[in-house]
Parts: structure tokens; sequence; C-alpha cells
């Protein structure tokens, strides 16, 4: 059953966006010469928004952040960066009032499922108030896919989500150091091409 209202519509994106995927330089490399086509989705029961290809939208600086922290904590040997060409096509973008009622709905369904089968819900944890340990959020967006995919709804390509994290930059700021938008590609073909950034 396709979905044939009005906000469906305005969910297919009408632009390409430029994304930067924090790395390995061996990984990076190796997309760039062209010994890998494209980078591995992730699929961590953590990811914030679900399973997919992770990048910061317009945002070099926190991917090679994200790439250094992964240095520190022995994820990452060679801090890198890598910039990709994304068309997120049909996207759930949760700046929109219309996708976050569908996250909301999901939660719900979620919920209930796993209280029928007697299993504790998930939270997100984290010692931070960011929590970043998000594994609710990665299952209530999971469940969402599968329900649509149930229910013979398109699937989505692309998910755009802004996070407010980090501290506030001064005393009684609403800006927080951290704060970001997350692109998470799930249809590979969105992505249309990588480039080496020029800052990184």
């Amino acid at each position: 059953m396709m979905d044939h209202s009005p906000h469906a519509l305005y969910e297919y994106q009408p632009s390409f966006i430029l994304g930067f995927h924090g790395c390995d330089r061996e990984t990076g490399e190796r997309i760039l010469n062209g010994a890998e086509m494209h980078l591995k989705p992730s699929e961590k029961d953590y990811d914030w928004l679900g399973h997919g290809i992770y990048f910061w939208e317009g945002n070099v600086s926190r991917a090679w952040e994200w790439a250094c922290d992964g240095q520190a904590a022995g994820r990452i040997r060679t801090p890198f960066v890598i910039g990709a060409i994304i068309d997120l096509r049909h996207c759930l973008d949760l700046f929109d009032r219309e996708a976050i009622r569908q996250v909301s709905k999901a939660y719900e369904t979620t919920k209930a499922t796993f209280e029928r089968d007697g299993i504790p819900l998930p939270a997100n944890i984290g010692a931070t108030p960011d929590k970043a340990r998000r594994i609710l959020d990665c299952t209530v967006m999971n469940m969402l896919h599968r329900v649509r995919a149930n229910i013979d709804q398109p699937a989505y390509d692309s998910i755009r989500g802004p996070f407010l994290e980090g501290e506030p930059i001064y005393a009684g700021a609403g800006f927080r150091s951290h704060t970001h938008i997350q692109i998470c590609v799930r249809e590979i073909s969105c992505i249309k091409g990588y480039f080496r950034p020029l800052a990184a």
C-alpha cells in the first residue's frame, strides 16, 4: 500500500548534500583509490539513527574530531576524513513534524512488542546527558523500517537528524558545543561519489 498523503510528497529531498565520515586512513584511501566501492554500513545496537552508513552533514571538523576520538579509544590507527556527495532521495527528515510522529508511533509499536514478548525495553545509556549509546533509539528506528516494509510502504533511503550535543557554549546559551546534523544512508546508491576534503 503506497503512501499518497500530501506530506509524503515532501519526503523526497530535492538536492545533493555533502557528508563527511571519520574513519581510519587505510579505509578512506581504499575507497578513494577504488580498491573498495563503498563504506560499510554500521550495524551496532546503539547507532543513533538505526543501521546504515553515517555522515556528518557539512561538518568536516566534527568528522575529524570523531576520528581523533576513535584513535584515542584504540578503534582507529590513523585519523582520516572522507567526503561524500549524497542524494538523500526518500528521506526520513527529523526536522519535519510528520517524521517525528512516525518515530513516536514506532516507539509505541516497539514498546508493545517487547511487552508482549516479556522482554525489557532497551534504554539509551551513557555517562553524559547526551546518552551516547542510544540502544533504545536504534531499536525504535529499526522497528520503523520493519513496520513500513510489512505494510508495503516505500522504504526510506536515508535519515537526517539534528542533535543538540555537548555543553552550552556560554552561560545561559541555547547553543551546544557539539550540535550537528547526522545523516544515515540506508540505500547505498544515494552515495554518488567520494572525495578527499581540502581541510582533512
